[in-house]
């Protein structure tokens, strides 16, 4: 279990990330391209990357990355820049020292390869075609698919902030996903290796990322900044497809109001959005909600002075397949 010890510092200097971080989001999908984890939410976008990521691009980056267990710290750099541009320049310029040691510790994980072995070596040029690999893998993997995951990310930063502001930081780190748990001052994470993280007054970044799979994530190296990366809601399966059609039979089965509000919250909505989307009135929209959550189709949050309804696992999967 992993365990983040906080001082009253640490509590007033923890903070919601200002914006995604596209290293990490690159990272943790290369996991996800090479396991079969999440597949009603990643299970189209991975069989569609596999075919059209370039092998040699492949082989590169899947030697640093394995689909499960450590992969190097250097490759996500400590508050990067917003632009992914200036994030592989940070990337690219990683010191020495740190992607030396950072690839000696994975050699004694997995096999060492001529392609790690020379980056360790601090080879600019190997570097450089690091940085070009990691910004081809984005251009196929991550940028024809942002539109859904950016506006995931944005909703959850909205609701964080929130939150924040309602029931302070405390509140918060008790419901940042089932897998944590707060006992005060601590932030336990059964899912890790026994360790203890002292903050020591640096606080902690929580960093929301859209490709995290049920399990938080931080840097193994404690001289890093301190950074959580923990895994957020989907509002929909990523595609590519920014709207989500409901195949005609199912309108025979929920009736066709139930079935236009199930395809409305296959995005992130409340229910004043729903009420101007669907030109029904306050009082059905709920009635109609009510249904769908008893049939465990739609889940609802408060967030603020609004209530957030999004798809369940199972509403999704009712929602993208045919109905006979």
């Amino acid at each position: 279990m992993l365990r983040i010890h906080f001082t009253a510092d640490d509590l007033a200097r923890t903070r919601i990330a200002p914006h995604p971080d596209l290293l990490w989001e690159t990272l943790l999908s290369l996991n996800l391209v090479q396991s079969t984890e999440g597949e009603l939410w990643y299970g189209g976008w991975r069989r569609r990357v596999r075919r059209e990521l370039s092998p040699n691009v492949a082989r590169l980056l899947f030697e640093l990355t394995p689909p499960i267990g450590y992969s190097p710290d250097f490759l996500t750099p400590a508050e990067p820049p917003e632009q992914l541009a200036d994030s592989l320049d940070r990337l690219v310029s990683a010191p020495r020292t740190q992607v030396r040691a950072d690839l000696e510790y994975l050699g004694t994980r997995q096999s060492s390869t001529p392609w790690t072995r020379a980056l360790a070596d601090g080879d600019r040029r190997t570097m450089g075609t690091l940085g070009r690999a990691v910004d081809a893998y984005h251009r196929t993997a991550i940028a024809p698919y942002w539109q859904v995951a950016a506006r995931d990310l944005a909703t959850e930063r909205a609701y964080r902030r929130r939150q924040l502001r309602e029931t302070g930081i405390e509140g918060m780190l008790a419901t940042l996903t089932d897998r944590i748990r707060w006992q005060s001052p601590v932030l336990e994470i059964p899912d890790f290796a026994d360790e203890d993280l002292y903050l020591d007054g640096r606080g902690l970044l929580l960093q929301p990322s859209y490709f995290c799979w049920q399990v938080p994530t931080k840097f193994r190296s404690g001289d890093l900044p301190p950074v959580l990366v923990y895994p957020i809601q989907h509002s929909v399966a990523i595609t590519g497809a920014t709207q989500v059609e409901p195949p005609s039979a199912l309108v025979g089965l929920l009736g066709a109001t139930r079935a236009r509000l199930l395809e409305a919250t296959a995005h992130t909505v409340t229910t004043g959005a729903l009420t101007e989307t669907l030109g029904l009135s306050f009082s059905v929209v709920l009635r109609h909600l009510g249904v769908l959550r008893e049939a465990g189709l739609v889940e609802s949050r408060a967030c603020g002075d609004v209530v957030l309804h999004q798809l369940t696992v199972l509403g999704l999967g009712l929602l993208q397949q045919p109905v006979t």
